[in-house]
């Protein structure tokens, strides 16, 4: 006798188990439960993008830096913040030479042939 009441109490307990978890598997398959959770997917995903995005403006400034200071660009104070200008001595130097190897040049058309 106790055997068949244990057996029966498994029984119940294990039906009811199995009820409650369908019912929870049922719940999440309603369109509001679907509708929350994509929702709560968009926003992670929009978490996730926003740090991607502001990991590689960090980066960019850093490498942007780094090449400025490889080339000897410096910040101009009168500019606003994200115009680099050229060293004062190297641009009229470039200037100067421009102009004064245009004069000497001469172009001969013989040359191409």
């Amino acid at each position: 006798m106790f055997r068949r009441a244990f057996w029966f109490t498994a029984g119940a307990a294990a039906g009811v188990w199995a009820t409650t978890k369908v019912n929870r598997q049922l719940k999440k398959l309603t369109p509001e439960s679907l509708a929350a959770q994509a929702a709560d997917k968009a926003v992670e995903a929009g978490h996730r993008l926003k740090d991607f995005a502001l990991d590689v403006k960090a980066g960019m400034t850093q490498r942007e830096d780094e090449l400025n200071d490889a080339l000897g660009l410096h910040q101009d104070p009168d500019r606003p913040d994200n115009v680099t200008a050229l060293p004062g001595p190297r641009r009229l130097r470039a200037i100067q030479n421009d102009k004064t190897t245009q004069s000497k040049i001469s172009y001969n058309r013989n040359e191409d042939h």
